[in-house]
């Protein structure tokens, strides 16, 4: 699991606990708490202000960590099972589980989680809030792609086209109501919503398991990760949709996948144990990120630009 700051922090799950990478200093410093269960990490993901670091495990918990102290401020209950996925906007934090539920958490509230949605049959495998912060999406093992409203503990909109799992989710940061999504190994394809209307807009065959989708916020261009066979990256050009550059390198299927704070730079996490860092969308502006230095980052990095 892994999650880019706004701050320029990596967070990175891995099975003996959270460790912590700064790109401005490639200082690595690990969550040191015993008693948290942090051996069973699930998901991790910062808040908009890189504040706070939620870390979703498998009994159920989601913990929270200033992001400053490294210690726990909060715990937060509620699902009967592993925390798979959570997802910040300004004001809440959500949280899907293998319950098959997504709580909405307010941590200004003394409760647990204001509410609760269900929609989904089996696991939540993927979240993630549009950049207008009015629309949660949700992809499910039960091959459901649904869309909740902030007001509404009912969906949307139901999406049943995929027929597999579905945790890839993106919105466009340019284009309101502009949602992407991927299927498993048995539907392999990329599909593109619009949620004003409620219908599919387009599909292209992606060829291998869709692991993970992220929109560039500096070019209208998205980033996909996959699986078997060749376990590629593949940057897209919209609406097109044709290829800029595949790119190859892991061994295994690429599993996870966050993009920089300046939007240039994403990070892939993969099974066969290797982050790797790649430079493939370009900057709003000419010269180094002020984010950024690229002589700290990995000398894995590649850059296609």
């Amino acid at each position: 699991m892994v999650d880019w700051s706004s701050t320029n922090a990596l967070a990175v799950g891995l099975e003996d606990g959270v460790y912590l990478w700064s790109a401005c200093t490639s200082k690595v410093t690990k969550i040191q708490d015993s008693h948290t269960f942090l051996n069973d990490i699930a998901s991790v993901g910062w808040s908009p202000r890189g504040k706070e670091l939620a870390v979703g495990i498998t009994n159920g918990d989601v913990l929270i960590y200033d992001a400053a102290t490294l210690k726990l401020v909060r715990r937060l209950g509620g699902h009967a099972s592993r925390v798979g996925c959570v997802a910040w906007n300004s004001s809440l934090l959500s949280s899907g589980s293998r319950d098959g539920n997504i709580l909405n958490r307010d941590l200004r509230c003394q409760e647990d989680y204001v509410s609760k949605l269900s929609g989904h049959e089996q696991e939540i495998c993927g979240l993630k809030w549009s950049p207008h912060e009015n629309e949660l999406a949700s992809g499910g093992n039960d091959n459901k792609l649904l869309v909740w409203d902030t007001n509404k503990t009912t969906p949307c909109f139901e999406f049943n086209q995929h027929i597999a799992a579905v945790k890839a989710i993106t919105w466009s940061p340019h284009q309101r109501g502009l949602l992407a999504s991927g299927g498993g190994t048995a539907d392999r394809t990329i599909r593109f919503w619009n949620t004003l209307k409620g219908n599919q807009i387009n599909c292209i065959q992606a060829g291998s398991q869709v692991c993970n989708l992220a929109w560039s916020a500096n070019v209208n261009e998205l980033v996909s990760t996959h699986g078997y066979s060749q376990n590629q990256i593949i940057v897209w050009r919209y609406p097109k949709l044709s290829k800029v550059v595949m790119l190859t390198g892991h061994t295994t299927r690429v599993l996870y996948l966050s993009v920089s704070p300046s939007g240039e730079s994403i990070v892939t996490g993969a099974g066969d144990e290797t982050l790797r860092f790649w430079n493939i969308f370009p900057g709003v502006s000419s010269g180094v990120s002020s984010y950024e230095n690229p002589s700290l980052l990995s000398p894995n990095r590649l850059s296609i630009r």
